[in-house]
């Protein structure tokens, strides 16, 4: 019977420990998105957390209890933080801010531009669940930093509030009171669910409408109250008020339609529901996401920061 030495022991304790601490990595990075709504920042919140756990001495790492949950705190407090300086970035931000649209598994296959060798997909890392769709991102785009947090740890990740005070700075019923209020926005919003294939049905009729020009199609598709919210950062052409209303939104498209000739539109999963991507010559333009209910659409999310499609753009390089 083969044993190890000291110096072997050790380092294979190491190893465990150190497999133990990057496979907290797809957590951290489900948590960070839904807590940032965009994947760059995610990833840089997330690498921040494991210098700061690398910056340790060996004997502070091994005193800590339970790494996975000191890696949660620091880049809880780390998304905090961001939220807060966001809040002022997102106030200069030329038009409408939207979170970052996500693809899934099938439809993205590269990896981030200088990343690392790990597997860098964010489908791979991101679970697509009802907290990820850009519904529910927006509306958390409406709640403080606090807020959004403590909702997110508790709600989604089932984090206890005694936990969840240390890192929002807040007693446990001060964070419960914050959960509570953000739900309360997010019950102030929700549709009625439509089924998985009547979503794609839908949003496949708008599209086919779409390529023809056919404005009343358009129109019965959409909800009279219908809003069209378009993000572009100020880096491209594109409408910086919302949209509002069956008609005008239809008018809209077809005047889009008529001015970048050479569209292409093609369905894809968006933020894990039916959607539209528009390319020209083969670059992903746009990214749209929608809200249905009652077999008609309700919100399109339209985004065209390019520096927010790097997920969408890089996969069409590999």
């Amino acid at each position: 019977m083969s044993t190890l030495s000291p110096s072997e022991s050790t380092h294979a304790q190491s190893k465990t420990g150190l497999s133990a601490i990057v496979g907290e990595r797809r957590q951290l990075i489900n948590l960070a998105y839904r807590l940032l709504g965009s994947l760059a920042e995610a990833e840089d919140a997330v690498q921040e957390t494991y210098a700061r756990w690398y910056a340790l001495s060996r004997q502070q790492q091994e005193a800590i209890e339970s790494p996975g949950a000191w890696l949660t705190t620091v880049v809880g407090r780390i998304c905090l933080d961001v939220l807060g300086s966001a809040r002022a970035r997102r106030e200069r931000y030329v038009g409408t801010w939207l979170p970052e649209p996500l693809p899934n598994r099938a439809e993205w296959i590269g990896g981030r531009a200088g990343g690392s060798a790990e597997p860098a997909d964010p489908a791979d890392q991101i679970t697509l669940d009802e907290s990820v769709n850009m519904a529910f991102l927006v509306v958390l785009e409406s709640m403080t930093p606090a807020e959004r947090v403590t909702f997110i740890l508790h709600d989604v990740f089932r984090y206890p509030f005694t936990e969840i005070a240390e890192i929002v700075g807040r007693t446990p019923a001060a964070c419960r009171q914050l959960a509570s209020s953000a739900r309360r926005r997010i019950r102030a919003t929700q549709a009625p669910a439509v089924p998985a294939a009547g979503q794609a049905g839908l949003v496949r009729r708008f599209k086919e409408a779409w390529e023809v020009k056919d404005i009343e199609a358009l129109v019965r598709l959409l909800d009279p109250d219908a809003v069209m919210v378009a993000d572009g950062g100020g880096l491209v052409g594109t409408v910086l008020c919302p949209v509002e209303g069956s008609r005008n939104i239809a008018q809209y498209l077809i005047h889009i339609a008529d001015k970048a000739s050479g569209l292409t539109l093609l369905e894809r999963t968006v933020n894990g529901r039916p959607g539209l991507i528009a390319q020209h010559t083969g670059t992903t333009v746009t990214v749209a996401a929608f809200a249905l209910a009652h077999d008609r659409i309700t919100r399109i999310w339209a985004v065209r920061n390019p520096e927010k499609l790097w997920a969408w753009t890089e996969s069409e390089q590999t």
